[in-house]
């Protein structure tokens, strides 16, 4: 199915988990594919591999999204589909969260993405669509992920604003949450390779389809949600999760 073809997309942290396959789905689809990430080596792969074009650009650095504006604007004009991806993700309990965790976490998974949407409007075409990456973590209350919680709940409320400022320009804004997804991130939260296990194997417990997700499974749903197929949903957060948030106490 080619339905997104002549669209032009910008993928945020696009060279690894779910950037990466939705890159690929995109470009599957038929859209011109501009994805972007703080490695070069990393973003240089995805290019070869995917047929991408790759920008670096740093999304705590807000002159280095003026830069990707900049470069966007020169090489593609306008764009169609902005998939704000890019985040980070460290866990802290809240006795020991430093000011240095909870800017570090702040500045790219909150800062970061409103100066993005904010920078990118002006060449996002009017009936665009705008995706953000939540996280289950914002509806659930597990241990140490405050700092990290609280930046994905900001951004779900940014989804109900923007949907409504934008609703006259005809851009749709939605947001993806997934749950556990099988990504690179979980090797950066800090902790030991024996804790991931055992926490990967009691979360998958808690899971109602008793598995992590996959990351085509998530890339599917970013290109429904980037298409004409969700021509009719804005301002709605789409859950994949394999039924985690739902999953009953009793």
């Amino acid at each position: 199915m080619r339905n997104l073809e002549n669209k032009v997309a910008v993928i945020t942290g696009g060279s690894s988990g779910i950037g990466y396959e939705s890159a690929a789905e995109l470009t599957a689809r038929g859209a011109k594919v501009i994805i972007t990430g703080r490695s070069k080596a990393a973003l240089a792969k995805a290019e070869t591999e995917l047929n991408v074009t790759g920008i670096v650009a740093d999304q705590s650095d807000l002159k280095s999204i003026d830069s990707l504006v900049e470069k966007l604007k020169a090489k593609f004009g306008k764009i169609d589909i902005l998939f704000l991806n890019a985040g980070i993700a460290f866990f802290e309990p809240v006795e020991s969260a430093s000011e240095e965790h909870f800017d570090k976490i702040i500045d790219v998974n909150v800062k970061g993405v409103y100066f993005t949407v904010q920078k990118l409007l002006p060449v996002l075409n009017d009936g665009g669509s705008i995706i953000f990456t939540t996280s289950a973590n914002a509806h659930l209350a597990i241990p140490n992920s405050s700092v990290y919680s609280l930046s994905k709940a900001a951004v779900l409320s940014l989804n109900k604003v923007l949907s409504v400022e934008l609703a006259p320009r005809k851009i749709r804004v939605n947001a993806l949450t997934p749950g556990p997804v099988e990504t690179p991130i979980f090797s950066k939260l800090g902790m030991e390779k024996e804790e991931i296990e055992g926490f990967s194997t009691v979360l998958s417990e808690k899971i109602l389809l008793k598995r992590f997700g996959k990351t085509s499974e998530i890339a599917k749903t970013v290109a429904f949600l980037a298409s004409s197929d969700a021509s009719f949903i804005t301002g709605s957060e789409i859950v994949a999760d394999g039924g985690l948030t739902v999953n009953s106490v009793i």
